[in-house]
């Protein structure tokens, strides 16, 4: 990949950090935007107390100079305003072992064991005897930081017209339609906490996230992320990893709680035969164009120039306070799972989340395509390439 990032930190730790390689030089990257993109990610209803704590702000480190990029590595800090509270529990340095702060670290240390999260799997494949050193770090808190990188993939893309957005389409099982023409809804999507178009499934929807919360249950449900004037010819069908529709299925499936992934028409191909699949090519005045996109703007792993339609389904979190039977590690007896501050619904925040990683590999195969080194050399190359088709 040319568009690198890592992320570091912890749940409830100091901050988060991410550090992005491969930016071009002379990308305008405007510190509001990615905050205003952070704060898209804590938007929705059904969401738990954690986000009246945290309003996410970052904080630019390097790589930027006067809001321009230089072409060096961009390192971006988002503090947890929550530290305050986990400064024993949580602490970088050996803690002294006064009664008070054993106490604090004791009543933090987590043994019983979460089933649908990786607190077991983690604990035993990195021997932890406390279950927080897997938690702290599995947490899907860490999306802050994919939403930040993803801001700044966003910077790219819009220097070429590219554009995003995602919807919800179902959440507990109540369906919300889409219209046909979404990006001309954006406005609407936007100030919507629960980012649906429909008004009667929105309220059906929060009527059954307020149910759930009520049980102490919670609530998956799925989404669309929709991207659209994405050039032909990104991605590439001859190695597996170039792929754009399987490295676009890896990323979003990395998202925690994503349980499945389609492109374009999804599982739906199963039940279609070719000449209903299939999406004929016609042209005119020299230019190539369909009628239909059920490829999803994928065809052989490339790019076609239709839009590119993800749909990504999310399961109920793990965490809630209708606790399922579950083990210690320390006794490994039968006992009930740990509970602690939850969401009830995340499916809002999730698509966010979503739109921020495709958002990375379209301007990561951008880059490959239309060379990295600075914002003027891509331009070139891509109207010269344009004119190709």
């Amino acid at each position: 990949m040319i568009f690198r990032f890592l992320t570091a930190g912890e749940s409830h730790g100091k901050c988060l950090n991410t550090i992005i390689e491969g930016i071009p030089s002379g990308i305008n990257i405007d510190i509001n935007f990615i905050n205003h993109e952070l704060a898209r990610r804590q938007i929705g209803y059904g969401r738990g107390g954690r986000m009246l704590i945290e309003k996410d702000t970052a904080e630019i480190l390097s790589g930027v100079r006067h809001g321009i990029s230089t072409g060096a590595p961009i390192c971006i800090e988002i503090k947890n305003k929550d530290w305050q509270n986990w400064l024993i529990p949580m602490a970088v340095e050996k803690t002294d072992e006064t009664d008070e702060n054993l106490k604090l670290i004791k009543a933090k240390k987590i043994v019983n064991v979460r089933p649908g999260h990786a607190d077991l799997a983690g604990a035993i494949k990195y021997n932890q005897e406390d279950v927080r050193n897997i938690l702290e770090r599995s947490s899907a808190r860490e999306t802050a930081s994919r939403v930040a990188a993803g801001a700044v993939a966003k910077s790219i893309l819009k220097e070429f017209n590219i554009e995003g957005i995602s919807v919800v389409n179902k959440i507990g099982g109540i369906e919300a339609e889409i219209p046909e023409n979404i990006f001309d809804y954006k406005e609407k999507i936007e100030a919507n906490d629960l980012r649906i178009v429909d008004e009667t499934a929105y309220e059906k929807i929060k009527k059954e996230i307020d149910k759930a919360k009520e049980e102490g249950d919670t609530l998956g449900g799925s989404f669309k992320v929709i991207f659209r004037n994405i050039p032909v010819g990104l991605g590439s069908h001859v190695q597996w990893d170039r792929r754009l529709d399987g490295q676009l299925a890896q990323a979003v499936m990395s998202i925690q709680a994503v349980k499945s992934v389609e492109i374009g028409l999804g599982t739906k191909v199963s039940e279609m035969s070719g000449s209903k699949t299939h999406d004929e090519i016609f042209v005119e005045n020299g230019q190539y164009y369909r009628k239909t996109n059920n490829a999803g703007g994928i065809e052989g792993g490339i790019s076609n120039g239709e839009n590119i339609i993800i749909t990504a389904s999310m399961k109920a979190i793990p965490t809630m306070r209708k606790t399922l039977n579950s083990v210690s590690i320390d006794k490994k007896v039968g006992v009930l799972a740990h509970f602690e501050r939850s969401d009830t619904c995340a499916v809002s925040a999730c698509a966010v989340v979503a739109e921020a990683m495709t958002a990375i590999i379209l301007a990561d195969n951008l880059l490959d395509k239309f060379s990295h080194d600075s914002i003027a050399e891509m331009k070139t190359n891509y109207n010269n390439y344009i004119c190709r088709y």
